[in-house]
């Protein structure tokens, strides 16, 4: 995924209001479970979440009801079936291939130049094109709240997203909610398809 830069200061950490937080962790929390398949532990810690009886709260509950029903084996299964394949899995999650039909296209590019100018880089160790759904949501995360430098303003938030993120990631996560091999990854793009709407109406109506 991504590589932190050590840029990061305590008085940062102060500036990021609870509402961001829990925004910053659900960026995070898909990014995770988008990475690579869910370990055990990772799948006890999702059943034991909750939400409200709004639209996210909803698809929260979902996911947490199919992750106290998976073994970590099946769904790794699952993932692999999805990403990964012979040759390739059912989608291909990166934004390059959403917006032109082709991988490693303009759509990467543009995201290194304002990956560069906002301190972040590719981990050593990671071979993925960078504009990969995974790590957008964990550069989404990233941003909110500091992790490379100042939190991110509304505006640059919401400038990132818009270029990034909302031209493709709601249609990748309503793919993933019908793929033929989702069975819990259903319900990661339910999640994944409410936060993306709520977040594009929430850009949309902050000011310019």
């Amino acid at each position: 995924m991504t590589e932190e830069t050590p840029m990061t200061a305590v008085a940062d950490e102060v500036r990021v209001t609870e509402e961001d937080r829990l925004r910053a962790d659900l960026y995070n929390f898909l990014g995770l479970l988008l990475a690579t398949p869910p370990e055990q532990m990772l799948l006890e810690q999702t059943a034991v979440l909750s939400g409200d009886d709004g639209d996210l709260g909803t698809a929260i509950n979902a996911l947490a009801k199919l992750a106290s029903l998976s073994k970590a084996a099946t769904v790794e299964s699952e993932f692999n079936k999805l990403f990964i394949g012979l040759g390739r899995g059912e989608l291909l999650p990166y934004a390059s291939y959403y917006l032109t039909g082709f991988l490693n296209e303009k759509p990467l590019a543009a995201l290194r130049r304002d990956m560069a100018a906002r301190g972040m880089t590719r981990g050593q160790n990671v071979y993925e094109p960078e504009d990969n759904i995974a790590s957008l949501m964990e550069m989404m995360g990233a941003l909110i709240v500091g992790r490379f430098g100042e939190p991110a303003s509304l505006v640059d938030q919401k400038t990132f997203f818009n270029k990034h993120i909302g031209p493709w990631a709601g249609h990748f996560f309503s793919d993933l909610e019908a793929a033929k091999n989702s069975v819990l990854y259903a319900s990661v793009g339910a999640v994944g398809r409410v936060f993306m709407e709520i977040e594009s109406e929430g850009f949309r109506m902050s000011a310019e």
